[in-house]
């Protein structure tokens, strides 16, 4: 089927269940390398991608500019770590929702996702959902989630030969993930109600506990797509 539309899919505890894994290995690269002193609140951070929070945590730790070629042997650790704790599975009836959208409708899908590239292609393989790994974003060279979700979105257009799509729907759990998609102009979908809160005092729209029971057609409605 012609896509014409798009999915944009963050991917930990959107699709995964790997959040406390990712943090657990995160934190303890960090460490292994002597940032020792980190600020585990994540949402104190202007932007909440692995790269920007180590950037951040570089510098306080060790009062020198922090370079991205230092990201490559710290995703080598934190890779190394990730695989040594429980596997990853996927948020319920999220591998079936993926196919559904790649298999019956004409949306296309991506992924954009503030963490580092392989631990992320980890989460989806253990997960076991279908993805194309060219179609993952990941933040080990971009700071921001406006302009992970903005590559992810190019990518999706050069794969699917696309040259702009009709409508975009960015699917995340976290608070951060509603701005991204607020400050970019696309329509968002929040899922999990560990941010639930957070999401209704910024009026969003529409809102899933997870993948199972997925009624498009409801959510096109609250998102006044349809």
């Amino acid at each position: 089927m012609k896509k014409k539309n798009l999915i944009v899919f963050d991917i930990d505890d959107t699709l995964t269940k790997s959040e406390n894994q990712h943090q657990t290995a995160y934190v303890e690269a960090m460490k292994s390398f002597g940032i020792t002193d980190i600020n585990q609140n994540w949402k104190s951070y202007q932007n909440v991608t692995d790269s920007y929070i180590l950037k951040q945590n570089f510098e306080a730790n060790f009062k020198r500019d922090f370079e991205l070629s230092f990201i490559k042997d710290f995703e080598i650790k934190m890779t190394e770590l990730f695989v040594n704790l429980p596997e990853t599975s996927e948020i319920k009836g999220a591998k079936e929702i993926v196919d559904f959208f790649m298999r019956e409708t004409d949306y296309a899908i991506c992924f954009a996702t503030g963490s580092l590239l392989k631990p992320a292609l980890i989460k989806l393989e253990q997960a076991n959902i279908n993805f194309v790994p060219t179609l993952v974003e990941a933040s080990n060279s971009i700071y921001t989630r406006e302009e992970i979700v903005k590559s992810a979105i190019k990518k999706a257009k050069e794969y699917f030969q696309v040259k702009d799509f009709e409508t975009i729907i960015s699917v995340g759990d976290g608070i951060w993930d509603l701005r991204t998609a607020h400050n970019l102009g696309v329509h968002f979908l929040g899922i999990r109600n560990k941010n639930l809160e957070d999401f209704q005092q910024e009026n969003i729209k529409s809102h899933i506990v997870d993948w199972s029971n997925f009624d498009f057609q409801k959510i096109q409605t609250e998102l006044e797509i349809i």
